[in-house]
């Protein structure tokens, strides 16, 4: 996931318009996010891992299960959980929750997945959504180049757990939440789909994530890239997710595999993202949503780091500020230096060890800055990676 991040920004960016945004900085801020505290490590994979697969490689996803306990996903794509009483006491559990086949048939949505988001009412049954891979280049006959990018197609897929997330099950073939009106084999040359989704929220009876999507033109549907908001009264129904269209949550993207797909409505971009949301979580008392993500210099963004911004109703976000500087994913790793040493920050998230919600969906007036450090030699990315945090102190405005 880590290369696709990189490739993704730039394009991103200029589909989505944000380069030529021009939005002023002295505009007040709905929200002031201020980094209190050192950084403290959670999980590093040097000393933690149970096998070569425990690297952090996604935003940090967390739920309090039935008996109290604390189960948080962001690890690679064999999936496994961090457990403990509560966020100080995490300790990864060798069991392999969820797992990737690496099948080379697209239509089985088998070959790589990461779990990106839970839900859960009872911390007993969980719905997750899941950012799946194919990766044709890695599967003879399945795509016309050998570049990764140039065959990516992701899907999101639905994973329930009816075990408080001790294990995952899937539908055979996995049911699809969010996918491109057409076929792996379709479009190569360059990335296509939808990935990365955030973490699931609550709003009364609706539930909400954000999801990127590199766009495309289809006759009669095209979609934009940028960030889609979905929308759903059950996320234990797949087929219940409903895209915001700018006029209702009414665009669906079912699996092309299973049956010809009717022109979809297209979603409508939201927010100022230039990639995928790390994390969404409304701050209890004022109802404001924030959302963190990563973000390289240039446009809009004076300097490479975690970003936040804030929204009233989900649609409509204030200008993006920086939270932490540092070289991301998106930057140049042959150009990494800093006090902390040749590495990149990656995958943001944010926790509130109060938080009501069993999903860990709100906030107070702190946090955890929860995200990946990623130790950089040469001009390569190594699995030495750490999952750490920082504390955060949140003032929303009125």
């Amino acid at each position: 996931m880590s290369r696709l991040l990189r490739s993704l920004t730039v394009l991103l960016a200029a589909s989505c318009g944000l380069v030529p945004l021009r939005v002023s900085a002295a505009e007040p801020p709905l929200s002031v996010l201020t980094l209190t505290g050192p950084e403290r490590p959670i999980f590093s994979a040097t000393r933690d891992a149970c096998d070569g697969a425990d690297v952090p490689d996604a935003p940090a996803r967390a739920f309090r299960d039935a008996s109290g306990g604390i189960a948080m996903f962001g690890l690679h794509y064999r999936n496994r959980a961090l457990r403990g009483p509560d966020l100080d006491s995490l300790k990864i559990d060798c069991r392999v929750v969820l797992d990737s086949g690496g099948k080379s048939d697209p239509a089985l949505y088998d070959d790589r997945s990461w779990i990106t988001a839970t839900w859960t009412e009872d911390g007993t049954r969980v719905a997750a959504l899941v950012h799946h891979e194919f990766q044709a280049n890695e599967h003879e006959g399945r795509c016309r180049s050998k570049v990764y990018i140039e065959c990516w197609y992701n899907t999101i897929t639905a994973a329930a757990s009816l075990d408080g997330g001790a294990t995952f099950m899937r539908k055979n073939p996995p049911a699809v939440v969010a996918g491109a009106p057409f076929r792996q084999e379709e479009e190569q040359g360059r990335h296509r789909g939808f990935f990365n989704p955030s973490n699931i929220v609550a709003d009364g009876r609706w539930r909400y994530f954000l999801a990127s999507t590199t766009g495309w033109d289809r006759p009669g549907s095209d979609q934009p890239a940028g960030v889609c908001l979905f929308r759903s009264d059950d996320p234990a129904d797949p087929a219940r997710w409903r895209a915001w269209t700018g006029a209702g949550f009414t665009a669906a993207f079912p699996d092309p595999y299973r049956k010809a797909v009717k022109l979809a409505d297209a979603c409508r971009p939201v927010g100022p993202f230039p990639g995928p949301v790390g994390a969404l979580v409304r701050q209890r008392g004022t109802g404001a949503w924030i959302a963190v993500f990563m973000a390289a210099k240039g446009g809009v963004f004076a300097e490479s780091g975690f970003y936040w911004t804030t929204s009233r109703d989900l649609l409509t976000w204030d200008v993006p500020r920086l939270l932490m500087a540092g070289a991301t994913l998106y930057d140049d790793p042959c150009k990494v230096g800093g006090k902390a040493g040749p590495r990149l920050i990656a995958y943001p998230s944010l926790l509130d060890p109060d938080a009501k919600g069993r999903n860990f969906d709100d906030v107070g007036e702190r946090a955890l800055l929860t995200y990946a450090t990623l130790k950089v030699e040469g001009c390569t990315i190594t699995s030495d990676r750490d999952l750490v945090r920082r504390p955060v102190a949140i003032k929303v405005w009125p």
